[in-house]
């Protein structure tokens, strides 16, 4: 009896994991360089004090991508194609140009920090790795299943678990960490303001909506017996069910590094008097009380597993939305030869990223930048998404129920809050 129990919960624990799919993986990729840049300067810049944006951006970010994800699995197309059934072409073009800029920054700077990391550990060779990462990531996208390959890179992102490891290593007060996380408080400050909108920007990012949305359409075309939801309603229950728990359970996971990440560099770096982070040694000086000598390498790794998966996340998105605009065949899980200009795009944002590498500034510097960069992007981005998801001509009667609506809303509008706020000030 106990060995029948025992089959039967490896079957259900199987099934489990076969129907994770575009949500969690979305959630690896919200963890990228950038986002282990921006949570790093968090934590030092602010100690404890910015811990209750974990608790806000959580539920905001699960809805919005829950939201990207209906849109996807309901129509049978990806963002940008059922933006531009509800308004004019050149503004759809505007605001697909506006995700290809802020993807090919994102890029740029993920590479240079992927280059500057391997350089951590062997002391040399920074340009050299981050032109070998570029060449890796691009041939991987071109020659391997993007499932196959990232099963793979989601073991090294494992590396960044070694930051939970900082509740063992140092004293933490407790009682501050916990209002911290659960009082909102909130300096309305150019430098302040700054933080919050990268923390927006890199955790809530616009990448990942088209690249979820355009998932959702690569997951049911490969399932001869799946189909839009528009055309499928009997599929319709089991599916958005799936949404929603599979991309909270994703977010979750994002935002739980997210929190000890800050945790990590407010109890060492700010706590010993650094403040701001100015290169990836510093950075990594974070994870010295949990790793000792490993922490430059256990920093790499995190960087370099984060960044090979989410390279081809943002130029996958941004070649997703450039296709869908154009009508041409797209999808990673085709041929080279089947789509020759949907590659292109991916082969050209990483090959314009590349300058990032080459300009004068620190890739630390750089990541948190792209950060901000796309919390300006996101909001028009945003808005039009949830414009689309109440539409009952693209959704059918699937539109975004009244909480997607309500959460959707308030996040663009306290994304463009910040926004403002930070250029005002500035």
């Amino acid at each position: 009896m106990a060995s029948a129990a025992d089959g039967t919960s490896r079957l259900h624990l199987r099934g489990l994991f076969k129907r994770l799919g575009p949500g969690v993986i979305t959630g690896a990729a919200d963890d990228d360089p950038s986002g282990i840049a921006t949570y790093s300067q968090t934590g030092a810049q602010a100690g404890f004090g910015m811990l209750w944006t974990v608790v806000l951006t959580w539920p905001l970010l699960a809805t919005v991508q829950s939201v990207s994800a209906r849109i996807g699995r309901v129509t049978g197309h990806g963002l940008a194609a059922n933006m531009a059934i509800v308004f004019p072409r050149p503004i759809v073009s505007l605001l697909v140009l506006l995700l290809l800029i802020a993807n090919t920054v994102n890029i740029g700077a993920d590479l240079a920090a992927m280059g500057a990391a391997a350089a951590l550990v062997v002391g040399w060779g920074s340009h050299i790795f981050t032109v070998l990462f570029a060449a890796i990531s691009l041939v991987a996208v071109i020659f391997v299943p993007y499932h196959r390959y990232v099963g793979v890179l989601k073991w090294l992102t494992l590396s960044l678990l070694a930051y939970v490891g900082v509740i063992f290593a140092v004293d933490i007060d407790w009682r501050a960490v916990v209002i911290a996380t659960f009082v909102p408080r909130i300096d309305f400050s150019a430098a302040s303001l700054t933080l919050l909108v990268a923390i927006f920007g890199t955790t809530i990012s616009p990448y990942l909506f088209f690249w979820q949305s355009s998932e959702e359409v690569e997951d049911e075309e490969a399932d001869p017996e799946a189909g839009p939801l528009i055309e499928h309603p009997e599929q319709a229950s089991r599916e958005l069910n799936r949404i929603g728990w599979e991309t909270w359970l994703g977010m979750a996971l994002a935002n739980l590094i997210f929190f000890f990440i800050v945790l990590t560099t407010a109890a060492t770096l700010h706590a010993s008097g650094v403040t701001d982070i100015q290169t990836s040694q510093q950075a990594a000086a974070a994870l010295r009380p949990i790793a000792g000598d490993f922490a430059f390498a256990l920093f790499s790794l995190g960087i370099i597993g984060t960044g090979l998966l989410a390279v081809p996340v943002l130029a996958g998105s941004a070649a997703y939305a450039v296709g869908e605009i154009g009508r041409w065949p797209i999808g990673l899980e085709r041929l080279p030869a089947d789509a020759k200009r949907f590659y292109a795009v991916i082969g050209a944002a990483i090959i314009f990223g590349l300058a990032v590498d080459f300009s004068p500034i620190d890739p630390i510097k750089a990541l948190f930048g792209s950060a901000v960069v796309n919390g300006i992007m996101t909001v028009p981005i945003m808005a039009a998404m949830m414009i689309v998801a109440s539409r009952r001509d693209c959704m059918g009667p699937y539109v975004a129920t009244p909480a997607q609506q309500v959460g959707g809303w308030f996040a663009t509008t306290i994304m463009a809050a910040a926004s403002l706020a930070m250029f005002i000030l500035m």
